[in-house]
């Protein structure tokens, strides 16, 4: 089915047509969560308290390293990015559980973008895995982040206890450059140089 190459790592939504970001966000609010994909809509549904608290501590934890030193933003899971590539003629937005996004980068304040989906890549994503997905389709989503410029993506298991590392270092690679595991830490590279998060909390 086209979907299982286009979002693996979702459901299309039947029977409708193409989309654009602003659309996206005007969607009413139900019970589930949606993204965009070269226009397509597609759908997940709503994360438990396991992701939901794994994804809080993690946002909690790299706000308490940004903030201090203004070194950005961070965004939580009902913060959809426009992804959309120069030369793309649909557009895509994906919300990943956590993000960030380097000072700089941020739109300003005042303008319409801040208000919306920012159209950039942030340096940093998240995303924690639900029981209904597996390896290939979060693998495939990991690598539409990184082919739109994200410089780091952590995909998390909570069944595993275990989160997989991507960087652009390795392109068209087919397996993370690291999964640290239970005893480990998370730590931020060259994109969050000094933050490290021990996987016994992330997962406590």
């Amino acid at each position: 089915m086209a979907h299982e190459t286009l979002a693996p790592w979702a459901e299309l939504v039947p029977e409708v047509g193409p989309m654009t970001v602003d659309e996206l966000l005007a969607l009413p609010p139900d019970n589930w969560m949606y993204e965009l994909v070269k226009g397509r809509l597609v759908r997940m549904p709503a994360g438990g308290g396991e992701a939901s608290h794994i994804a809080a501590r993690l946002v909690t934890a790299l706000g308490q390293f940004v903030e201090p030193g203004d070194l950005g933003a961070v965004t939580g899971a009902d913060g959809a990015y426009n992804l959309t590539q120069l030369g793309d003629t649909q557009e895509t937005a994906l919300a990943p559980d956590a993000a960030f996004v380097r000072a700089g980068r941020i739109p300003p304040r005042t303008s319409p973008e801040y208000q919306g989906a920012w159209r950039l890549a942030p340096d940093l994503v998240a995303e924690v895995v639900s029981p209904n997905q597996y390896r290939t389709e979060m693998t495939a989503k990991a690598k539409r982040y990184l082919a739109a410029g994200v410089r780091l993506v952590w995909v998390m298991w909570p069944r595993y206890q275990q989160v997989d590392v991507w960087c652009p270092s390795a392109p068209g690679a087919e397996q993370p450059v690291v999964t640290p595991r239970i005893g480990e830490a998370l730590a931020g590279l060259d994109v969050l140089p000094g933050f490290v998060y021990p996987l016994t909390r992330l997962f406590a």
